[in-house]
């Protein structure tokens, strides 16, 4: 919408609205930041035991998705990799990173019964381009 946000108002201060908020945002998205179309694809890559076979994947995956994702997902990961810089005073680690966001950002068109075991695949995926940040997304 067109409202204006005051960031300097004192109810932002507060880190966890702030993050709920953003979170939120993607999680109330009609399509989540990887499309439906490319779940399977991710969970595959991710799945692969060779790691440059992997690694090679999942950046081309994600060289693939629309523009759109794309950029946003480069925006928001770099800010997620500023975040883990800082997590001796956040305790926000790669792994605690990838568990928030995992199945925010990944998530199936429809909710099956392999709930549990598709999280722990979201959550590795969401590792894997934060820890490989400057190779899928470089400058």
């Amino acid at each position: 919408t067109d409202e204006q946000l005051d960031l300097d108002d004192g109810r932002w201060e507060d880190v966890h609205v702030v993050t709920g908020a953003l979170k939120l945002f993607f999680r109330e998205l009609p399509e989540p930041l990887v499309p439906f179309s490319h779940f399977d694809k991710f969970i595959a890559a991710i799945k692969m035991q060779d790691p440059t076979r992997r690694g090679r994947c999942v950046r081309d995956l994600v060289f693939s998705l629309p523009p759109a994702h794309h950029d946003t997902m480069r925006v928001l990961f770099r800010h997620l990799c500023r975040v883990i810089e800082h997590k001796e005073e956040n305790r926000m680690s790669v792994q605690s990173v990838a568990i928030v966001f995992g199945p925010t950002l990944l998530r199936p068109a429809t909710e099956e019964g392999t709930m549990a075991m598709h999280m722990v695949f979201q959550n590795q995926v969401v590792e894997h381009i934060l820890h490989q940040y400057g190779y899928i997304f470089p400058d």
